[in-house]
């Protein structure tokens, strides 16, 4: 018998000032069973720091039409592709032609993510952003998860604030060009 997927409840307090974003959402998200605790997490970070209308969650880890958060606006038309991890080349070359803007989040050293994509063929790349996030930061916020969290994530100035589940931890948020 298959393993299916874990569900996780995150009641989430999103305060992103640089953005202008403040809302209160409640978030059940499924980890898949080849799915890391870590790769969740930033799965988590991404939708939170990309959160707008029109925004989801994509199929799932082993989808190969949809990102891991995409953000659609009313018409269907997908406004942004995000990933998570360390995708392919060819990953981002589809996302890229499908969406106004992509960006790539991920718990890795971003330069090792970037690494196979030199001299590959993806479109748009000049515009493609690469997310990180303080060595170590990811793995602190795996030991304090639960099946059922409480989150306060607040933004400002690139710097990133997490309470998660009475524990408060901070990294900056690192942008750097997928070139």
């Amino acid at each position: 018998m298959a393993i299916g997927s874990t569900i996780h409840t995150f009641a989430v307090q999103l305060a992103d000032m640089d953005r202008g974003v403040y809302d209160d959402l409640t978030l059940r998200v499924a980890r898949h069973p080849s799915e890391t605790d870590a790769y969740m997490v930033t799965r988590l970070l991404a939708y939170c720091l990309e959160y707008a209308e029109g925004i989801a969650f994509g199929e799932g880890i082993s989808s190969t039409e949809e990102p891991a958060v995409i953000v659609r606006d009313m018409t269907g038309s997908i406004l942004a592709w995000v990933e998570v991890g360390a995708p392919d080349a060819e990953r981002l070359h589809h996302g890229s032609r499908l969406a106004e803007r992509v960006v790539v989040y991920t718990h890795r050293d971003p330069a090792k993510v970037v690494a196979p994509w030199a001299g590959k063929r993806i479109h748009n790349v000049e515009a493609i952003e690469v997310r990180s996030f303080d060595p170590g930061f990811i793995d602190q916020a795996v030991a304090l998860l639960e099946r059922r969290s409480t989150v306060t994530l607040t933004v400002t100035e690139a710097q990133l604030y997490l309470d998660l589940n009475g524990t408060t931890l901070s990294s900056a948020v690192h942008t750097r060009p997928a070139v």
